[in-house]
């Protein structure tokens, strides 16, 4: 499909061109996956709360199959089934996609780069910016609010804090599906432990235990029982129940670990001060994060390198994009004045690969363009 032939107006298809030119001349080749994709993959990654958004069919052999929603994880499923998986390639796309959204159009376009198999993470995560500034740039988008922040700095301070499983993964979990960490962190620190039940000896036996041991104990035990679920909760949900029972049994969250937690959330600014104000968290509350911190520092470089103006880039520990897969540096650029929708929005997701099939690790970073939103934003400017 051409820029020219996906479901645009020609002023967008001008732009649009454009973009894609300035994505051919940054060295990234055009993928093109079917639009007709297995639905397995976008549900296990993205959750049951999916399907209402897709458009399911079923083949001969009863696979479940949908138009595609997105094109990151296509894009990502050609590239591990060619040749060159493991390899560093990079690819760009523009094409149309398929997702129910109360009220607008369900068809609309997305254009994006993908970058695999680079190990010089801070470089690539830094010209993912820049070209996502240049994309902007092509459909006469000047000047953009850029907001960037890194979930591995999080997850490298719930590490370091050495919480129990159980808190460590519903912290995550919360921070990466933007809930109100503030909220849980007082829930956490204030609840107090359940009264004794008949439940007692599988709270014990699970007490610091981890996710994994928690689901094979209890589904050794509801196998012995002959059972499936209880009272409509699947095996999973119920071992994550007996989990969190267990470890608010053993004690609230420790409160030296939520003033941590909330001195760090407050990080907001100048990406140079961010880090150095992470540097003194980490020496004040003695925690290793050195290599989490060195990574932002070595990213922030690559963005003065190609040219970004770090004043105006606002970082923020807190900030995130509300998807499981993404394991690091995030961004978003939005409209000035605009706290809605993003323009462009992408970051790093080295995890995906594996859940999609590879064998190995392999580093991946990409952004969305939303055609749809530059359009408009494009069309209000020329009003």
């Amino acid at each position: 499909m051409t820029a020219t032939s996906a479901n645009s107006t020609p002023g967008t298809a001008n732009w649009a061109d454009a973009l894609l030119l300035s994505f051919a001349q940054a060295g990234y080749e055009r993928s093109e996956p079917p639009v007709l994709q297995p639905a397995e993959p976008f549900l296990d990654l993205s959750g049951e709360d999916i399907r209402k958004s897709l458009y399911l069919t079923t083949d001969g052999s009863g696979e479940e199959l949908c138009l595609r929603p997105d094109l990151t994880i296509p894009v990502a499923r050609d590239y591990l089934a060619s040749p060159r998986a493991g390899q560093p390639a990079g690819f760009s796309y523009l094409g149309p996609v398929f997702r129910y959204r109360w009220g607008k159009p369900s068809q609309f376009l997305q254009a994006g780069i993908e970058s695999f198999g680079r190990q010089d993470r801070a470089a690539a995560d830094a010209e993912m910016l820049a070209l996502a500034l240049e994309a902007t740039a092509a459909f006469g988008v000047g000047d953009v609010e850029i907001r960037t922040g890194d979930v591995a700095l999080f997850n490298a301070l719930i590490d370091a804090l050495g919480l129990y499983p159980v808190w460590r993964r519903r912290l995550i979990k919360d921070f990466n599906r933007k809930i109100d960490l503030a909220q849980d962190i007082e829930q956490l620190t204030l609840r107090a432990a359940p009264g004794r039940n008949e439940y007692e000896g599988v709270l014990a036996a699970l007490a610091g235990s981890d996710r994994k041991a928690a689901l094979a104990l209890v589904t050794d035990l509801m196998s012995i029982a002959g059972a499936t679920n209880v009272g409509g909760r699947s095996v999973d949900e119920v071992a994550d129940r007996f989990l969190e029972q267990s470890t608010l049994k053993a004690g609230a969250l420790p409160r030296d670990a939520t003033s941590i937690i909330k001195r760090f959330l407050a990080i907001s600014g100048d990406p140079n001060d961010a880090v150095a104000q992470l540097r003194a968290l980490a020496g004040d509350a003695k925690l290793d994060l050195s290599a989490s911190i060195d990574q932002l520092e070595s990213r922030v470089g690559f963005m003065a390198a190609r040219g970004i103006d770090v004043r105006k880039t606002r970082f923020s520990t807190s900030f995130g994009r509300g998807l499981d897969y993404y394991t690091g540096f995030e961004f978003e650029l939005h409209a000035l004045g605009d706290g809605t929708e993003p323009l462009v929005a992408g970051g790093r997701y080295d995890g995906l690969m594996t859940q999609l099939g590879s064998a190995a690790p392999i580093p991946a970073v990409g952004f969305s363009v939303w055609v749809e939103a530059l359009t408009q934003l494009r069309r209000g400017s020329q009003t």
